[in-house]
Formats: C-alpha cells, structure tokens, sequence
C-alpha cells in the first residue's frame, strides 16, 4: 500500500532533509586523499546528531554504521572502515535522518582529488540522470516512467543501470511503498499522485550492470570489478511538480 503524506509529514521531511543537504555540502570539503572511510562515517554520526536527526541507517536490519562509504567498484552498502582514500578513488556516501517519526535519504558521489576522464563521465551522467528522473516523476505519470527515462540517458551514454538495488517510498519507514526502478518500459505500476514521497537513487556502472554482494551480506560490488556510481534524493509530489526534500 502507497501511503500519501500530510502537509506537516512533508514539512517534517523536508527539516530532515535540509540537515541531510547540509551534511553532504560539508563532506564536499571534509573528503580528499588521506581520509578513511570510517571517518567520514563519524563525520556523518555526528553531524547528523548535532542537528537532532537521528541516523537512521544505524541498527537498521543490523547494519553497524551510521552511513554507507561505497569506494570505485562497490555500488552501494559498503561499510565505513581502514581504508584510506587515495588521489583518483570515487566514493558515494549515503545517509538517512530521521526526524520526529520521519525519514530523509540522499547518496552523493564524491571525486577524491584529480580523477579520471571516464569517473568523471560516470559521474555527470549518473547526477543527470537522477535529474532526468525526477523531471518525469509529476503526478499522472507512472512510477515506471522515472526508471524508463534514466535508463534510456545512461544507456545512451554507454553506460549501464544496476537492476538489483532500487528506490522507495520512504515516511515513517525508511523503505515503503512503491518500487522506484531505474530501467524498464514506459507507462507501467502505480499512477503517481500528490502526497506520495519516494526516494531515486540510480546506480550507474561503466562496464555491465551485473552485481556481486561480499561475505558481509551488505557490500554490493561491481561483477566486472569497473566503477559505480550513485545520487540520491527524497521527493515530495506536489500539485506543483516533484519537490526535492534532500537539497539546499
């Protein structure tokens, strides 16, 4: 069941998305070589906290951190630890706040200094193609034509969508109802209606889409071993369009 949210659950997801944004603007200039990813991690715990968001991602289905460090060929859920960014490396960082019974989720890719041309195409087309999504995503429209869109841009850049990780609906749980996919035909599921509130999050790889998960059971790799990337952000629809909860 797709869950519409009041005015006021908006408003409460758009403060916690306001604090996400913020947090994503300071590790612009928090990561560069020489960081380890656990200290971007308690970069985000804490910011987060100091904000009086609540890190949502923490204990989630037991998942130990408060963020998710995915490095060059890890597409998603890579956990904060040793590892020392270096010159060249791309790394997404993913968060999600919870405020007052409510959830925000954004995941930004960041170049770790000087990189190269083709992480640098991955990464602009993959933040273009969230935005290619979020234009379709009106009331009217299907959830399916979100995905259709992105997929067909990053298609045509040469570059592949990961199938098995998605977006959501997200409210008082971090993951609802519906479905977000990022590939797929046209005009297909639910109708997209004022008050829904869901997240678009495409992973884009530069080889094949195919994914492998680590012995964890969260980290989510590349199954050719190339580069991933991944933008996320929470939306609200609203008679007006799609408003965008995760951004300044």
């Amino acid at each position: 069941m797709i869950i519409t949210k009041s005015r006021y659950e908006i408003s409460l997801m758009r403060e916690a998305g306001k604090v996400v944004a913020e947090c994503h603007a300071a590790l612009a200039d928090f990561i560069r070589p020489g960081i380890r990813t656990k200290d971007i991690d308690a970069f985000v715990e804490s910011f987060l906290l100091r904000h009086r968001m609540e890190p949502a991602q923490k204990g989630y289905r037991g998942y130990p951190f408060a963020s998710c460090t995915s490095v060059n060929d890890v597409v998603c859920h890579g956990f904060p630890g040793e590892y020392v960014l270096k010159e060249g490396d791309i790394i997404t960082v993913d968060m999600v706040a919870l405020h007052k019974g409510l959830h925000a989720d954004s995941a930004w890719s960041y170049a770790v200094g000087e990189v190269s041309e083709a992480a640098k195409h991955l990464l602009e087309v993959t933040k273009t193609a969230l935005f290619k999504g979020i234009e379709v995503a009106v009331a009217g429209n299907h959830i399916s034509d979100i995905g259709h869109a992105i997929q067909t841009y990053v298609e045509s850049e040469g570059l592949s969508v990961v199938r098995e990780y998605i977006g959501h609906g997200i409210g008082r749980e971090m993951h609802e109802s519906p479905e977000v996919l990022h590939y797929g035909p046209p005009h297909r599921g639910p109708r997209i209606r004022r008050g829904m509130t869901f997240t678009i999050e495409p992973m884009v790889n530069i080889g094949g889409y195919e994914t492998r998960l680590d012995p964890d059971g969260w980290t989510a790799r590349t199954a050719d071993g190339s580069l991933s990337a991944q933008y996320e952000h929470t939306l609200a629809i609203t008679d007006n369009g799609p408003e965008i909860l995760t951004q300044l």
